[in-house]
């Protein structure tokens, strides 16, 4: 019989920021969107004092200050590489690991022995090695193991750890969740489950079969399987390849002038071809857009979006920087302010299974820029991102960069920002 079990940490942003300040234990903790602009992680004292998801900062200013929370602007290289860790661990102590974002991993305990003093063994390590708290559930498949977790988390009597059994501990659970709160169900289909009477996931499981298939279509007779037992998700152990890499940004202040809209686009390229190269993967069309703000109706509205062929598939920053700035002149018009632009690359295959083309470089060419971009993500993996970078991209304080005016230090990914003792 299958067994998964799922590891979420608990307020995964507010614990990444309480690691390295321990005097904020016991203290409500926010974390702000980019730009500073919403609240989008709580700590639970934060959740206990009333603060939703999506908050605008500036209307809760006033209540963080007279409630003494402790509020921080995003910090993603932070959270990224201590994710990193822990899903390392889970690599490392469990015999399959399907990592679903940046804070929950399915793992597949079918086989293990005691999957119980596994899990409260994982449990602890991460804890000790990583410093991070998570809660695991367990269940027969990967949809009651999500419900399991959610009792592992609300109930602490259970140390962190829920094994979803059968009989009355599933039901229990099932007749606990609400119907919009199971994992594959949206807004639109708990609507049309309320409609019909079915308020709790029980209720959803008991639906005739026939009835689900023909009103929510194979996936929602999928869910309802699985929160009957039956598993059909399997662990996926490799993600699946993307078709396309996004780098976007709102900036801090609004961007009228050519010159800031193209460095900031040279940026996110740069990013952008980062993330293609550590897929192991190549391009073949660049699409640059940018827009001003929706919600200012006394400015001038305006969106564009242009592509450029690349010709042939290729993950060489240079080439990305130029295409990405021949469409921002097609898309971009003077007079606006602009409040976003992004950098989207089209056509992903394979690096290692490209097909060769008659537009192709000579195989020297394209020896060396592979060892130039090589060598250029290897200092940077080494020294900190933006240790070698693009001139174009050096300037300091511009009304592109985000806000962040209360980022906490980079501590594991920055040489410059480490701890210091004494």
């Amino acid at each position: 019989m299958p067994l998964f079990a799922l590891v979420d940490c608990n307020n995964f942003y507010a614990s990444c920021e309480r690691l390295f300040r321990p005097e904020l234990k016991g203290r409500p903790v926010v974390v702000l969107s980019n730009n500073d602009g919403c609240v989008i992680a709580r700590s639970s004292e934060a959740k206990a004092l009333g603060i939703p998801m999506g908050a605008p900062a500036f209307q809760w200013e006033r209540r963080f200050r007279a409630s003494g929370v402790a509020v921080f602007s995003s910090n993603f290289p932070l959270y990224g590489d201590l994710s990193s860790r822990i899903m390392t661990l889970l690599a490392d102590m469990a015999p399959g690991v399907e990592v679903y974002s940046i804070d929950e991993a399915f793992l597949d305990l079918s086989g293990v022995a005691d999957p119980m003093a596994l899990c409260h063994a994982i449990r602890e390590r991460v804890l000790r090695w990583v410093g991070i708290p998570v809660s695991i559930g367990l269940a027969r498949t990967k949809t009651l193991a999500k419900l399991a977790n959610r009792v592992a988390k609300k109930q602490p009597e259970h140390g962190g750890v829920f094994n979803l059994e059968q009989g009355r501990a599933e039901e229990a659970a099932l007749q606990a969740t609400e119907v919009g709160d199971v994992w594959g169900i949206g807004p639109r289909h708990q609507k049309r489950l309320w409609a019909c009477g079915a308020r709790t996931a029980l209720d959803f499981a008991r639906l005739p079969g026939a009835w689900v298939r023909r009103e929510m279509s194979v996936v929602g007779l999928c869910t309802q399987l699985e929160l009957n037992g039956t598993s059909c998700l399997s662990l996926e152990r490799a993600p699946a390849a993307h078709k396309s890499l996004l780098c976007s940004r709102s900036f801090g202040r609004l961007v009228s002038e050519p010159e800031h809209l193209r460095e900031a686009v040279t940026s996110y390229a740069v990013r952008v071809a980062e993330k293609l190269r550590r897929e192991g993967a190549e391009a073949t069309s660049v699409q640059v857009f940018v827009s001003t703000p929706r919600h200012r109706e006394n400015l001038p509205q305006h969106s564009g979006a242009a592509t450029m062929a690349l010709g042939a598939a290729t993950a060489h920053t240079p080439l990305i920087i130029e295409a990405a700035l021949r469409a921002l002149d097609q898309c971009f018009r003077m007079g606006f302010e602009y409040q976003k632009a992004g950098v989207m690359l089209l056509g992903l295959a394979p690096a290692s299974a490209r097909q060769i083309s008659l537009l192709d470089l000579d195989p020297a060419e394209r020896l060396r820029q592979k060892s130039l971009m090589s060598a250029l993500d290897a200092a940077n993996r080494r020294f900190g991102r933006g240790a070698l970078r693009y001139a174009i991209t050096t300037a300091p304080d511009r009304p592109w960069h985000m806000r962040q005016l209360r980022r906490s230090p980079r501590y594991t990914t920055s040489w410059d920002e480490l701890p210091r003792v004494g």
